[in-house]
């Protein structure tokens, strides 16, 4: 990265910087690949942070579906975690999931599952299960978010159906194109009258395998799946630095995860430096990411002691109040930028780790030299994020969201203890226990946030004349400026 005149002698957030464009002769924004590079299988540098309220094995399996990587949390169970992991590594790569109810479910039911957004759908049949489901004797149809939100809460499902679903086989989506013209056409000529033609089911061997809508399968042909040697869709776990690490990630492993995070909230300390000892000297042959640090310190520390990746950032977080109770931190930009030079040198990698609340702040980052950023509240607020969809009193469809230091984190974290100690424990939470994440109408999906980042990060690469997000390190140029500069680049809601 350049600097633009004399580096500051403060340190800076992303609102304090911007990216110069300069000559390109990149042609075309899908020209541009945006892999890490850092060891990871992940094909885009988006990283599901390992909240409780952010990822899931949903949400893990659709963003690993277009490319990226998600963290499960530290707080669930072993048991959990590998029923978590074992869960993504069964679901499609190349086509969606399907939201299996069964026929006596209710409308309710099911709009506590999808949001209130076109293109999302739930597969109706005889019981829900995780399993594949013979398409001809079990699937009673497909409804859409917009017919289940047109009908009484208490509609049973089997009663609103109108017609058998869309089917197509597998062995017909040879490719991107072919897909998204199949689909096109099973959808255009289906009976609207007769069913519902929100998405299509995908059938494999008479058995269903997933759905997919126009949408989804236009994706096909512009992300590439992160997926393990095998074929299959990706995943990492967190593990404390406290208990029998050794025994949890050998077993995290075992079960199919393809990086672990060693993480706790201040990531230099001795106890870390062990923790991450014992992972190393395990040899399980995936990425070993630790954090938090903000310092070329924290990285040759680190480092040295077996980490390849650094998770960056104190306090940035929207739930996070680590700052405001402690005064512990630092300007993320520089942050970043600092520890990922230090990296460098190692030969390790940095994650940018909170602070993203637009595409250009993605941009931002990997400008500074880090190789994937990681989202957490951003995520929080879409469909695919744990726990069920809430709404208001008008109408709006929301999520809860806490922080990890947390009084409701540390509940959840601790509540095997007795009351003295779960008590002397939530005497010094910190963090926000409880906040609704709305969801975006327009971009209620995990995905639909990934289109908007990616497509903001395409072009920043075009601007800066990238290929990659290696060149993008080299090529990217960055100015400081203004309040009053920050400001002049929103655009504006209404007129003047």
């Amino acid at each position: 990265m350049e600097f633009i005149g004399a580096m500051p002698a403060v340190d800076l957030t992303y609102s304090d910087v911007f990216l110069v464009p300069r000559h390109s002769e990149v042609r075309s924004r899908l020209d541009v690949t945006l892999a890490p590079g850092d060891g990871t299988q992940a094909t885009l540098p988006l990283v599901a942070s390992n909240m409780n309220s952010v990822t899931g094995p949903r949400l893990a399996a659709v963003l690993a579906r277009r490319g990226g990587l998600a963290v499960l949390p530290q707080d669930m169970s072993l048991p959990e975690m590998e029923r978590a992991i074992q869960w993504v590594k069964r679901q499609p790569a190349t086509v969606d999931t399907p939201i299996v109810l069964p026929v006596a479910a209710t409308a309710a039911d099911a709009l506590r599952q999808i949001p209130l957004a076109e293109g999302q759908s739930v597969v109706v049949a005889d019981h829900d299960t995780d399993e594949a489901l013979p398409a001809e004797r079990s699937i009673r149809g497909v409804l859409s978010a917009q017919r289940l939100a047109a009908v009484p809460p208490d509609a049973r499902l089997g009663d609103l159906l109108r017609g058998k679903a869309a089917v197509i086989d597998a062995s017909e989506l040879s490719d991107p194109r072919t897909a998204f013209d199949r689909v096109a056409a099973a959808l255009s000529n289906h009976d609207a009258e007769a069913a519902d033609p929100a998405a299509v089911c995908v059938v494999a061997d008479g058995l269903l395998v997933g759905v997919l809508s126009e949408k989804s399968a236009l994706r096909r042909s512009i992300y590439q799946p992160a997926l393990d040697a095998d074929g299959r869709l990706i995943v990492a776990a967190a593990v404390g630095i406290n208990g029998d690490i050794a025994t949890k990630a050998r077993a995290l492993v075992a079960a199919g995860a393809n990086a672990l995070v060693v993480d706790t909230a201040h990531g230099h300390q001795e106890t870390m430096l062990r923790a991450l000892r014992t992972v190393s000297e395990l040899s399980l042959g995936v990425p070993i990411v630790a954090g938090n640090i903000v310092t070329s310190d924290g990285v040759n520390d680190l480092v040295n002691a077996g980490a390849t990746i650094l998770k960056v950032g104190v306090g940035p977080g929207a739930m996070c109040t680590t700052r405001m109770m402690t005064a512990v931190g630092r300007p993320q930009f520089s942050a970043v930028l600092e520890t990922a030079q230090a990296a460098r040198e190692l030969g390790a990698h940095v994650w940018a780790d909170g602070g993203v609340r637009y595409p250009r702040d993605v941009a931002l980052a990997l400008a500074a030299g880090a190789s994937a950023i990681m989202i957490g509240s951003w995520f929080a607020g879409t469909a695919e994020s744990p726990g069920e969809l809430h709404t208001d009193e008008d109408g709006r469809q929301y999520k809860e969201s806490w922080g990890m230091a947390s009084t409701k984190a540390v509940q959840g974290r601790f509540g095997a203890l007795d009351a003295y100690e779960r008590a002397r424990k939530e005497l010094f939470a910190e963090g926000i226990s409880s906040s609704k994440i709305y969801l975006d109408p327009q971009r209620p999906s995990v995905e639909d946030l990934v289109d908007m980042i990616t497509s903001g990060l395409r072009s920043s690469f075009t601007y800066a004349g990238a290929n990659s997000l290696q060149e993008f390190h080299l090529r990217a140029r960055v100015g400081l400026q203004s309040a009053a500069g920050y400001e002049e680049g929103k655009a504006l809601p209404v007129s003047w």
